[in-house]
């Protein structure tokens, strides 16, 4: 029973999402409270039956009920119950009741939450919103049903991927969906604003604190993904260029382009047809990367599903909405006015070549995700693009984006002092070229470009501290003044320096992990040794465990440096029963801000027809800081979003509008 009501608030959910749409839609037109009311009430019951939905196939999973199609495909009585729950959205139709959660979650809180919005804007939004609902519910309700019947239910289920019983995996989805779909309402302030006819200063104002949410959720969603593939996957790697992978990496890209767009366009009303195209862009990015994933032209552990049909639909849904978004930008374009003028040498110029980077950047990984796609199609044959392409195309564009950035909070509006910003900035150049010349002299084997990229983190985290100590006027004022400054900065200052910092911390440690990590790989019977960089391990034991759901073969390895024990590593080797499937389980010894990574292999013998393991392991210097970099640009978002000026309304006495003439 419990599935039938979940299959009916599914089709409810539908229903009321239609109601939603031409309820706001008729409202707007009509300039009727009554109707604009509806249509809110009915994006919030849309969420509702949502909600519903996806606790009555949550309880499907938690319960076992074998009947349900999709939980026989993806749980098992054994599974633990974290497992099971994740299990709900380990699936193409699970994944999608999720993504339709969030998509209906996001249209209610503008409902629920706008009040200070102008009427006509939120009715058009709820309204667009509403509308990418129907799209996305009648997917899930018509082609991808996760109530569907088995008769007659079998006795066990297959179990979920043991790749996917994972923590950092079963809580990655839910903030990757509430960054990927959060970029939906974005999407709908786009569309309600080019049919307002208004791209303002305020629109721009109202548009950035969902912005900045999306964009939070999936930096953490993005980090979640890394940290699993780095400890799970059990190839000593956090990022791989995988397509899925790229898939997800740039809408964070344009999020983070339309970010800085926005605030030109709120300052100083210039570009904003390029924010409302930043804003379509976000959310159209996020549903090509649900094709890429569900349609099964792409193969990666990261896939939902492999189903050209479902795929073909899934193209329809991105052509109609990317579509009548990308047609009614083109339709307005040309009405835009220029916005404000400013000088070469200023704040805006510098949050310009940010943008041009950032999506030059974007276009890169696009073409090396699409070319094999493209060369399979035309010519059939099988080409892939791996890290070389992305290291001598992207890297370079977002390199330069990153030089510049700590310039940009220190230049004044319209017009900036060049000369005074670099010399409020000398000191930390001389960071950022000591740390180069540092890296480079003391690290074994000699990097450049990676001696290059140290000293780029130093410099993107001592530029916001020095942005940072001239708002407090340091060095300038007494102590007890520039305390009281500091006091005195609001919340998205702070949110700022936080996410500029931890961009910093992640190019530290992306950079120093990848140039100078130590891999080593030997086969050890029990009390043979091997060496990883400065340490030495020796397989001490090996033994069989049961775990809940799986057999194992675990190695105690103890690692010694200096003839001095600092760890006893102990990886495990798996065997999940239920889907006849073998994964390696790492195991992590923390030292410091890095790590040695061990990973035990399959077993096998010597000459002397003594059981052996073959060993890998990893010398992973300053890793920690790749996961703690984006954790603290999240802290940063969410600071930033607490800023009380940031959630409200733009003031009276906003930067000019950048009108567009209404059609005639």
């Amino acid at each position: 029973m419990i599935a039938e009501l979940g299959a009916f608030a599914l089709l409810l959910a539908l229903c009321l999402s239609a109601a939603q749409a031409g309820l706001s839609a008729a409202g707007r037109g009509l300039n009727s409270p009554l109707l604009r009311g509806a249509g809110e009430g009915a994006a919030a019951a849309a969420f509702g039956a949502v909600a519903i939905a996806f606790a009555a196939l949550t309880v499907a999973f938690v319960t076992s009920d074998f009947s349900v199609a999709n939980v026989a495909a993806n749980s098992h009585t054994d599974k633990p119950l974290l497992y099971k729950v994740a299990g709900v959205w380990g699936s193409h139709e699970g994944s999608l009741l999720l993504w339709c959660l969030c998509l209906t979650g996001f249209g209610a809180a503008v409902a629920l939450l706008g009040r200070g919005l102008p009427a006509g804007l939120k009715s058009l939004t709820v309204a667009s919103q509403g509308a990418l609902g129907v799209l996305f519910l009648a997917f899930a309700v018509f082609a991808s049903n996760p109530f569907l019947r088995l008769d007659p239910a079998p006795l066990q289920g297959r179990s979920l991927n043991p790749l996917l019983q994972d923590p950092a995996l079963a809580f990655h989805p839910p903030f990757l969906y509430g960054g990927y779909v959060g970029f939906s309402i974005v999407f709908s302030f786009a569309i309600a604003a080019l049919i307002e006819g208004r791209v303002d200063a305020a629109w721009a104002r109202w548009v950035r604190p969902w912005t900045l949410a999306a964009w939070s959720l999936l930096t953490v969603g993005i980090a979640l993904g890394a940290f699993w593939a780095y400890y799970e996957l059990g190839w000593g790697g956090w990022w791989f260029w995988d397509p899925v992978e790229n898939a997800s990496f740039m809408p964070w890209l344009v999020g983070a382009a339309l970010l800085h767009s926005a605030i030109v366009t709120e300052k100083r009303g210039a570009l904003p047809g390029w924010t409302v195209f930043l804003a379509l862009a976000a959310f159209t990015f996020s549903m090509l990367g649900a094709f890429l994933v569900r349609s099964g032209v792409l193969t990666s552990v990261h896939a939902f599903a492999v189903d050209p049909a479902r795929g073909v639909l899934l193209l329809g849904i991105l052509g109609v909405a990317a579509g009548a978004g990308f047609a009614l930008f083109a339709w307005r374009a040309p009405s835009f006015a220029p916005g404000g003028v400013f000088a070469p040498v200023s704040r805006e110029s510098t949050l310009v070549l940010n943008n041009v980077f950032l999506s030059a950047a974007t276009a890169t990984v696009l073409l090396g995700t699409l070319y094999p796609l493209i060369v399979e199609a035309v010519r059939g044959d099988a080409v892939s693009v791996g890290a070389p392409y992305f290291n001598l195309t992207f890297v370079p564009l977002i390199a330069a984006a990153l030089v510049i950035l700590p310039a940009g909070p220190l230049l004044a509006w319209k017009r900036g002092d060049l000369k005074g910003v670099l010399q409020r900035l000398w000191a930390a150049a001389g960071l950022a070229l000591l740390a180069s010349v540092a890296a480079y002299a003391l690290y074994d084997p000699k990097k450049a470009f990676a001696a290059l990229g140290v000293g780029l983190g130093v410099w993107l985290i001592a530029g916001a501290l020095v942005e940072v100590a001239e708002r407090a006027k340091l060095g300038r004022v007494s102590g007890a003044e520039a305390w009281r400054r500091l006091k005195g900065l609001p919340r998205g200052a702070w949110g700022m320096t936080l996410a500029h910092v931890g961009l910093g911390v992640f190019v530290l440690g992306a950079c120093t992990e990848t140039a100078w990590k130590v891999e080593a790989a030997e086969t050890l019977a029990l009390g043979q040794t091997m060496r990883a960089g400065a340490y030495e391990l020796k397989l001490e034991q090996a033994s069989s465990v049961d775990g809940p759901n799986y057999l194992a073969e675990r190695g105690v390895l103890v690692a010694t440096k200096g003839g001095r024990e600092v760890c006893r590593p102990e990886p495990e080797r798996r065997f999940y029963p239920a889907g006849r499937q073998t994964t390696s389980e790492v195991a992590l010894c923390f030292r410091g801000l890095s790590d040695l990574y061990v990973v035990l292999g399959e077993r096998r013998a010597t000459e002397a027809g003594e059981p052996a393991w073959l060993v890998r392991a990893y010398w992973n210097p300053w890793a920690r800081l790749i996961f703690l970099g984006p954790l603290l640009m999240a802290i940063g978002g969410a600071i930033s979003l607490s800023d009380r000026r940031l959630r409200l309304a733009a003031v009276r006495k906003a930067a000019p509008a950048a009108k567009v003439e209404a059609a005639a």
